[in-house]
């Protein structure tokens, strides 16, 4: 009888404290606290896409996409360190366009960060461009697309971290009342056509892109509007639009952080400490079929 007097005695014990705790959860009890983004250790290469000698596509009114995309970036990079993401890097080289490419990518490697994210501002195939003067003087336009893009490369070592971010950085755009431009998806693009991974958060694939493929973290490449339709390069311009734009970058990689765990930051103090075989600016070969875009 003693024995079984104990049995009862756990049972009942173990239905209290079973029904003690759901009670405390469904009346609003503390629960253990999620994990935090360690965003002092979150380290993003912040690229500025192009470069100065080779500053990419040409607006509208004849601005340089190198100047867009600079602008940005220092936006972006500011908002980040206010934030609290103090390890974020600026990455501007220069010289020719296949260098370039070398060289930020194996900096970037170098840096052993947790993100590269690559700042563009958008065009069109020279099939699409119209005529038209501005200021008195000839420039080419076309009006007929308008809107950011986002880019990975299922290449990259890390895809899912790759598209991870890169749905984040869209679906921030997109609550900011940003739209995507659908316009890669159409024939008439040709060898720049792309598959859209994420028709929410208008994620596209862009494989052999330089930028996105060889890091050795995820990578994303940002179209942020097109600067060749004259509504929007204005609108690209103006500091309230960038401030958006920031400020969408600062939601994702706050979102980003707290999924990710943070390179360790005695691995980054100790640049000389040894470490594995990473990717060399010559080992980097760029496809002539519109990769090297820098």
């Amino acid at each position: 009888m003693r024995r079984i007097g104990t049995i009862v005695f756990l049972i009942v014990a173990a239905f209290g404290a079973q029904h003690a705790r759901v009670w405390g959860e469904e009346a609003g009890a503390a629960k253990p606290a999620a994990a935090t983004c360690d965003r002092a250790a979150f380290r993003l290469v912040l690229d500025v896409g192009h470069t100065d000698q080779v500053p990419g596509a040409k607006s509208a009114r004849g601005l340089r996409e190198f100047d867009f995309n600079l602008r940005l970036a220092k936006l972006i990079e500011q908002q980040l360190i206010d934030a609290g993401f103090t390890k974020t890097v600026l990455l501007v080289t220069d010289g020719p366009a296949l260098q370039s490419l070398a060289r930020r990518v194996a900096r970037a490697n170098a840096a052993r960060a947790d993100l590269l994210l690559s700042i563009h501002h958008d065009s069109v195939p020279d099939s699409m461009l119209e005529k038209w003067d501005y200021n008195g003087e000839p420039h080419f336009f076309s009006d007929r697309f308008k809107g950011h893009s986002l880019f990975v490369s299922y290449e990259n070592s890390d895809r899912k971290g790759s598209l991870r971010f890169a749905r984040l950085l869209g679906l921030a755009l997109k609550s900011r009342g940003l739209q995507y431009t659908p316009h890669y998806t159409e024939k008439i693009m040709g060898r720049r056509r792309r598959e859209l991974l994420d028709p929410e958060a208008g994620v596209y694939r862009y494989d052999q892109l330089v930028v996105l493929r060889y890091p050795h973290m995820p990578a994303v490449l940002l179209e942020a509007g097109s600067i060749i339709n004259r509504d929007e390069e204005l609108l690209m311009g103006t500091p309230e639009h960038q401030a958006v734009v920031a400020a969408a970058a600062v939601e994702a990689l706050e979102g980003f952080c707290q999924e990710r765990k943070p390179a360790k930051s005695d691995r980054i103090a100790r640049p000389n400490a040894p470490a594995k075989p990473r990717l060399r600016p010559a080992a980097v070969t760029v496809p002539a079929s519109g990769a090297s875009r820098p």
